[in-house]
């Protein structure tokens, strides 16, 4: 991991020599958690971080480059987390299964900027391949888990593992997306999120004969 291991990728960290690095990605998730991963300037997260506006160059070509190293960690520590809620289908596949879909909501709830930069920053992937493969590597584990629930359908039922995984994924970063805004704005819904994923999943396996 590339934050200290002894805290989790929000909390923050103070500033001090060599270590601007850091100083600058925990500016970066406060500033993306007030204004969007799009909302701040590269001199704004120098500010912030309490550097001059010259120093974040010595690690970062430009804001996107930061962005991109955000998104990065954001991304291995959502792969972290899902291979733990799914720690290789046990005891069964469908209750390894149905923690992966809620600890994709509790990252989603819990680390909401990193989420953000993960998502919503409009990064070009082919120009940030790191953030790519780590993304790349926390999709896999859903599909994994897809497979392995593909296995227990009946075998005329069996849908292509990386169209299931697509379907999950959407239903799964849909409930985050319903209910990511906390404000008076968003459609009151009856349920918590993990019930409203529970029973979206529910109901798709069981339309595939897997009740």
């Amino acid at each position: 991991m590339t934050w200290h291991k002894d805290r989790g990728p929000g909390e923050r960290r103070g500033y001090h020599h060599g270590n601007l690095r850091e100083a600058l990605v925990e500016a970066a998730l406060t500033l993306i958690r007030e204004k969007g991963p799009a909302g701040f300037t590269f001199a704004e997260a120098a500010r912030a971080a309490g550097v001059s506006p010259a120093a974040p160059y010595r690690h970062y070509r430009d804001r996107d480059a930061l962005i991109a190293d955000v998104a990065r960690r954001g991304f291995e520590a959502f792969a972290a987390t899902l291979a733990a809620a799914w720690n290789e289908g046990r005891p069964t596949a469908r209750e390894a299964f149905n923690r992966v879909g809620a600890a994709y909501l509790a990252f989603a709830g819990k680390e909401p900027a990193y989420f953000a930069a993960m998502f919503e920053s409009g990064l070009s992937l082919a120009d940030h391949p790191d953030v790519r493969a780590e993304g790349d590597r926390a999709f896999a584990i859903l599909r994994e888990a897809c497979e392995a629930v593909i296995a227990t359908l009946p075998a005329d039922r069996r849908p292509p593992p990386l169209m299931m995984a697509l379907h999950i994924w959407s239903l799964s970063h849909g409930t985050a997306a319903l209910f990511a805004r906390g404000d008076s704005s968003r459609r009151p819904i009856p349920m918590s999120p993990e019930e409203l994923l529970e029973a979206a999943v529910l109901i798709y396996l069981d339309g595939l004969g897997g009740r």
